[in-house]
């Protein structure tokens, strides 16, 4: 079994690996704010949820000697990026070591022949494209947590880019990346062993089995990243409608266009605008009329941007949307990085701004399942409303899914508000089960219950082995494999159960 116990031995020998006083961290402040995430939490236990030390290095080398450590001491480590996920990925479920790799933030090569940046685990994507831009070209990873979240927990999460349909998401973007194995190998990874290279028919293609892991296989060091031209051109358009079905119709025919320059299309159910219109601070009110709004960007050339925003405007009125108007549509399009750090989401039933938490519940959906997935998801939802006085259906939205096929499933995702500081147990256990029926219902319909925030907290957890269907064996043999001692991130993705089943 993991332990948790950090003695003065391990603590001395991680100042010794590296060499900075203020890069060993034991301090409460230091561990309780690295502790969080965005997600929801249960306050009320938060010191259950807290690692014993937290650690700032600078290399790969350090970061394996602090691995191959934890090892012999058989001690948890939790890799930790921006802190920005929506899924407890970084949280530490059984005290050990947090590494934070923060500090390794810096860009190692712009290669302009090969369209390539190779970075540390710890710059973000804001940070780098500042740099990027006096070359004309961008690395176009493009999260709602864009300002804030890292190269390094990108590829932890393998997540999902607002301009997926246009240049792929993170998975198709990251060409290779360097990583510390739970053992404390440091290996590269990619499609062949190439750095750069794109496409390769030699050996497994390791690169997708340590994307996406959530901190389960190993810490990231250094990245190999996608380069594209700067857009010379951008354009969005939101359409209002009266109905979700006629969105929803819509949404299709655009997303089914084949415009090469789609950058993603995007749509609002009657829950998502009617609490938008509470929340007025981060929203322009529309006509009561509005039931449902589809949008849709387009990237490229500037000829090309042209013809594509004509049809994208022919498309979107087709079906009787309403076009919102070019400053607004520029305007919303704009702010789709906003509100992911916004901490007042809440109303209560006063019309009082309260400090909710935000809690984004997403899938990946077939493009027929979507509207009963709502259907169902929303009736769930609203059992818990009433009967507990800390949750809001803040609504639904569905995102284009697949890189470079906008036509494909559906991110389909449905947020909820928790007012966290009336939370106890009772009301913990609720969002626990909430979560869970959500999770459900999106594999009864053939999707899957996540589409980029991962499943590693309670509620879908333990639905990874029923989601996984028979691969769920490969993947605690993988793990077993990699991870002997299970030191790093225990407790997640119900992977511990893979270390049950092994004799003492």
């Amino acid at each position: 079994m993991t332990t948790t116990g950090i003695g003065a031995e391990v603590l001395e020998r991680l100042h010794a690996i590296l060499g900075e006083d203020d890069a060993v961290l034991t301090g409460r402040s230091s561990r309780f704010n690295r502790a969080r995430v965005p997600a929801p939490f249960p306050v009320h236990r938060w010191e259950e949820f807290i690692p014993d030390v937290v650690v700032l290095p600078r290399t790969a080398e350090q970061v394996s000697q602090i691995v191959k450590l934890a090892n012999e001491y058989k001690i948890p480590v939790v890799p930790r990026a921006g802190g920005t996920g929506l899924a407890d990925g970084a949280v530490p479920m059984k005290g050990g070591i947090v590494v934070d790799i923060k500090r390794m933030d810096q860009i190692k090569e712009i290669d302009l022949v090969n369209n390539t940046v190779t970075v540390g685990p710890g710059i973000n994507m804001q940070t780098l494209n500042r740099s990027l831009k006096k070359h004309g070209v961008i690395y176009p990873d493009d999260p709602a947590s864009y300002a804030c979240a890292l190269v390094g927990g990108r590829i932890g999460t393998s997540g999902l880019s607002l301009l997926g349909a246009r240049y792929g998401h993170t998975r198709d973007l990251v060409i290779s990346f360097e990583i510390v194995t739970p053992t404390g190998e440091i290996i590269e990874v990619g499609d062949g062993g190439g750095r750069k290279i794109r496409k390769s028919s030699t050996g497994y293609h390791l690169k997708h089995l340590f994307m996406g892991h959530q901190g389960t296989l190993g810490i990231v060091t250094e990245a190999t990243l996608e380069l594209v031209p700067r857009a010379e051109a951008e354009f969005a358009a939101f359409f209002l409608f009266e109905d979700y079905e006629t969105a929803y119709q819509t949404f299709s025919v655009i997303a089914k266009s084949g415009l090469a320059t789609l950058g993603g299309v995007m749509m609002f159910d009657p829950e998502k605008v009617e609490y938008l219109r509470r929340d007025d601070e981060a929203y322009i009110i529309q006509p009561d009329w509005v039931k449902a709004v589809c949008a849709a960007s387009l990237f490229g050339t500037k000829a090309e941007v042209e013809v594509g925003a004509q049809k994208v405007m022919e498309l979107g009125r087709s079906l009787g949307g309403r076009y919102i108007g070019d400053e607004i549509a520029a305007g919303d399009w704009a702010a789709r990085h906003d509100r992911y750090a916004n901490p007042l989401h809440g109303r209560d039933k006063d019309g009082k701004v309260v400090p909710m938490s935000w809690h984004c519940e997403d899938a990946a959906i077939p493009y027929s399942e979507v509207p009963e997935v709502l259907r169902k998801w929303h009736e769930i939802a609203q059992r818990y409303v009433e009967r507990y006085d800390i949750f809001d259906d803040w609504g639904a939205f569905q995102y284009t899914n697949g890189a470079h096929k906008p036509w494909g499933d559906v991110l389909v995702e449905i947020d909820m508000g928790l007012w966290e500081d009336r939370m106890d147990e009772e009301s913990w256990q609720a969002f626990v089960s909430l979560k869970r029926e959500i999770a459900q219902v999106a594999i009864d319909h053939g999707g899957s219950m996540s589409s980029c925030h991962g499943a590693t907290r309670a509620g879908d957890a333990e639905l990874v082995p029923t989601e996984m269907g028979a691969s769920w064996e490969v993947m605690k043999t993988i793990k077993r494999a990699l991870d002997p001692h299970n030191i790093m991130n225990p407790g997640k993705q119900s992977l511990d159960e893979a270390y049950e089943e092994v004799a003492p």
